[in-house]
């Protein structure tokens, strides 16, 4: 696999794989971090552009809630806004399903390596340990009951 050129192309494309598979992955949070920043970093240099204000498609506690709709190249994401995209940007409504992002073929971990080396992010090892339970037991006629060890 030879190491992709830092383009804006490159960019988002490596932000949408890693978009796609943060959805699906089991600790998405670095995942969704290392897209943060690099859409940041992006809208810092002039290389993304905001456009408006779109409906959350799955608001938090059934709220309304909005999400800023920002173009890279030919690609387009949804970031949390801030108190000052509301007084500046358009918002354009509930989200159309007539769009569709360009498909992009990339290893999620070349990805990951293209927008690390943007940002300078670094990922951490670490993990925290889980507790270890018991299994649960229910004594006849009782409740279940769970141990720590």
């Amino acid at each position: 696999m030879k190491p992709l050129q830092l383009t804006v192309d490159n960019i988002a494309k490596a932000i949408f794989t890693v978009n796609r598979h943060a959805k699906t992955a089991l600790n998405p949070s670095f995942l969704y971090l290392l897209k943060k920043k690099a859409i940041e970093k992006l809208l810092e240099e002039g290389k993304a552009k905001k456009v408006g204000l779109h409906f959350s498609r799955n608001p938090k506690y059934s709220q309304q809630q909005s999400d800023v709709l920002v173009a890279v190249g030919d690609y387009y994401f949804h970031i949390p806004p801030t108190k000052q995209d509301f007084a500046t940007l358009p918002h354009l409504g509930a989200l159309s399903d007539s769009y569709r992002n360009p498909s992009a073929r990339m290893p999620l971990s070349q990805a990951k390596a293209i927008l690390i080396a943007y940002t300078g992010m670094e990922e951490s090892t670490e993990r925290k340990p889980k507790r270890l339970t018991k299994p649960a037991v229910k004594r006849l006629g009782g409740r279940y009951e769970r141990r720590r060890i």
